[in-house]
């Protein structure tokens, strides 16, 4: 056998460099090049890849999140408050559903209200509360998923604001006095008794907040997507628990505040399982249970074969 020749050497490395089946040093090349989310036009042509692109983790970018969260606030109050007042007609709904609550038996909220009234302390904090940390908290939840886990931020924002778009329907569609309001319920209204400040029933606020927009109740809403947040994605049990038991202490204040009937809760909570369900159908599983990064979510996915 004599020495190779220069030809026969350059086509033996060829060989190894390109091996005929596509693939290098036996694994395949599109599996050693990492996957990447599809392009705004390629999504634009397939719902499929459209879907790809949504449930791909992604960091999101504060401006935009500070710009839409302000105008959906904003745009939410604008329409929340252009809700017809119709006084007749939301004082005969309050009449009804606490006709309905006292027929079931469950007509808890005037005992709630009264005893809880004869606490003088206990009662100008939960003023305070209602009127403040409905706000903070859900604030302070949505700066949380933001810093502590950004890949995971954009479900359960998107459950928060669905939950809020479908509570405007509510607003609309069934015009509801809140129980304090009620002439001759015998209801307190403890922010005007113990003259707190801060909500927006009381004083010139009054004119630019619609009363009658009882129905649902964001303060449930969105104190339960906060619970259900802080359980599912903090780690020490203690704030979980804590998360849970968040909008519990919320329903006690609504009710003892005279602010709303339980059922208006049950009404938030509508609310809020139909914008899980709106997520769940966008994303294909659990707000909560999104990959934490896209490196886990190219491991999660199965390799050709």
């Amino acid at each position: 056998m004599g020495e190779p020749t220069a030809k026969t050497a350059k086509s033996l490395k060829d060989h190894r460099a390109d091996p005929p089946d596509g693939t290098v040093n036996g694994a395949s090349r599109a599996a050693a090049e990492p996957s990447a989310a599809p392009s705004v036009a390629e999504s634009l042509r397939s719902p499929r890849l459209m879907l790809a692109r949504l449930r791909t983790p992604r960091t999101p970018r504060l401006w935009f999140e500070l710009l839409l969260i302000g105008f959906s606030y904003w745009l939410y109050s604008q329409i929340r408050n252009a809700v017809p007042a119709e006084r007749g007609v939301a004082l005969r709904h309050a009449a009804d559903v606490w006709s309905l609550e006292r027929d079931l038996g469950l007509g808890v909220e005037h005992s709630i209200n009264h005893a809880l009234n004869s606490v003088t302390w206990l009662i100008v904090g939960m003023n305070y509360y209602y009127a403040s940390l409905h706000f903070v908290i859900t604030i302070g939840v949505l700066v949380w998923l933001y810093v502590a886990h950004p890949h995971r931020y954009a479900a359960p924002r998107l459950v928060l604001f669905a939950t809020t778009w479908l509570a405007l329907i509510g607003f609309w569609a069934y015009p509801l006095a809140p129980p304090r309001l009620m002439p001759g319920g015998g209801f307190i209204d403890t922010v005007a008794v113990h003259h707190t400040w801060g909500s927006l029933s009381q004083g010139s606020l009054a004119h630019v907040s619609n009363q009658y927009a009882a129905m649902p109740s964001m303060h449930i809403g969105w104190s339960l997507w906060c619970g259900i947040t802080i359980f599912n994605l903090a780690r020490p049990l203690w704030v979980r628990l804590l998360g849970l038991l968040y909008p519990v202490f919320t329903l006690t204040v609504i009710l003892a505040t005279g602010n709303h009937f339980w059922l208006d809760a049950v009404g938030g909570v509508i609310c809020l399982a139909a914008g899980y369900g709106l997520v769940y159908l966008l994303y294909g599983r659990w707000a909560y249970h999104l990959p934490k990064t896209k490196a886990q979510k190219t491991k999660a996915q199965p390799q050709p074969s």
